[in-house]
């Protein structure tokens, strides 16, 4: 059997592009800690472990979810930036998540977490020349720069901030 070859630039990309604005790597990432800083602890607090459907996630579950998949997604970069070769293995969320304690840790443990876990992740790729930032990364079955590493990490906080938005704010108005 032959092996397909990578998709460059995945579909994705497109929607990680987009969530970001235009916004180079190290801007996405300064606005990301922003946003970090920026979120109502009290608001959320309210909410507690409410959840806006049956089987969906709470806000301390989507912030563990946050915090682990940046550190999968910043080792992926290290492994990638010293050209060391392996193809990182695929995860499963919902598996992590279920096995996850996030609901016994309170919201301001979980926040301050994300905080210093984006602080590292902002050091890290500051340590990334512009050759190592242009890297092609290579994973199962697609293919981006390193740089597009960075900007998944801030996308994907600003997806789960726009869920928070639209589906779990409106919680604290029950």
């Amino acid at each position: 059997m032959e092996k397909t070859a990578p998709k460059e630039n995945p579909a994705f990309l497109t929607y990680v592009y987009q969530l970001n604005a235009g916004n180079e790597l190290h801007e996405a990432l300064a606005l990301s800690l922003k946003a970090i800083d920026g979120i109502d602890v009290a608001q959320f607090n309210r909410i507690g472990h409410r959840t806006y459907a049956a089987g969906k996630w709470t806000l301390h579950k989507i912030l563990q979810h946050l915090i682990d998949w940046e550190r999968i997604w910043c080792f992926r970069a290290v492994i990638f930036a010293r050209s060391e070769g392996t193809i990182p293995v695929a995860h499963d969320q919902e598996v992590m998540g279920a096995h996850s304690n996030a609901d016994e840790l309170s919201i301001e443990q979980l926040l301050e977490e994300l905080r210093i876990v984006r602080q590292s992740t902002i050091l890290l790729f500051r340590s990334f020349n512009a050759q190592i930032l242009e890297t092609r990364c290579r994973f199962f079955e697609y293919e981006m720069p390193l740089f597009a590493i960075g900007l998944t990490i801030t996308a994907h906080q600003i997806h789960h901030l726009n869920v928070i938005q639209e589906r779990y704010l409106p919680l604290d108005q029950e």
